[in-house]
């Protein structure tokens, strides 16, 4: 994703940023120091806080296009799939896409808030599936996006180090998802 109104060499700088950031956090997790980010980026620590002046806000940006494909792939489901059906879904492959840097997901809940497109985009589908399902009288109504953040980020910490995450992904999200059930 290109930043509007950098000039050639900033937003050289700020891939250069990203693709170290994301090679960093897939060898070492989300944790890695951002002095390491900037060195393996080849510049200054004061660049990188200059394009991303936190953690959460690079994290953000390197899952954008990840979340993005997430809120996609939920639309998508609109043809075929019931209100419980798409939200189980969503939950299931954000839980997933959140696993993808060890350590991602404890701070699942700030990173969503930085207003990259994908955050943006995540945010809405999952209030909007949200909305859907507690219309049709399926989720409670006490039930909030951010209570189904939390618990997204629990499941993602859950199965960071599991070799094969999906099914029990999906386990998961079955107990927290009866557990919004209107009763």
């Amino acid at each position: 994703m290109v930043e509007a109104g950098l000039r050639a060499d900033a937003e050289r700088n700020r891939q250069r940023i990203l693709v170290a950031a994301e090679e960093l956090f897939l060898e070492r997790g989300a944790g890695v120091s951002l002095e390491e980010v900037a060195k393996r980026a080849k510049v200054g620590i004061g660049t990188l806080y200059r394009r991303f002046p936190s953690r959460e806000a690079l994290l953000a940006a390197t899952s954008n296009e990840r979340f993005v494909s997430v809120a996609e792939t939920s639309r998508a489901r609109d043809a075929y799939a019931d209100p419980a059906d798409a939200l189980r879904g969503f939950l299931e492959e954000l839980a997933v896409n959140t696993s993808v840097y060890q350590s991602l997901a404890a701070s699942l809940g700030t990173v969503i808030q930085h207003g990259t497109p994908g955050c943006n985009a995540i945010t809405a589908e999952g209030q909007r599936l949200l909305r859907l399902s507690q219309e049709a009288g399926i989720i409670r109504q006490d039930a909030s996006f951010d209570d189904m953040i939390c618990v997204v980020s629990a499941i993602a910490i859950a199965v960071e180090k599991d070799s094969a995450p999906v099914p029990r992904v999906a386990h998961l999200v079955d107990l927290l998802l009866n557990g919004m059930r209107v009763r």
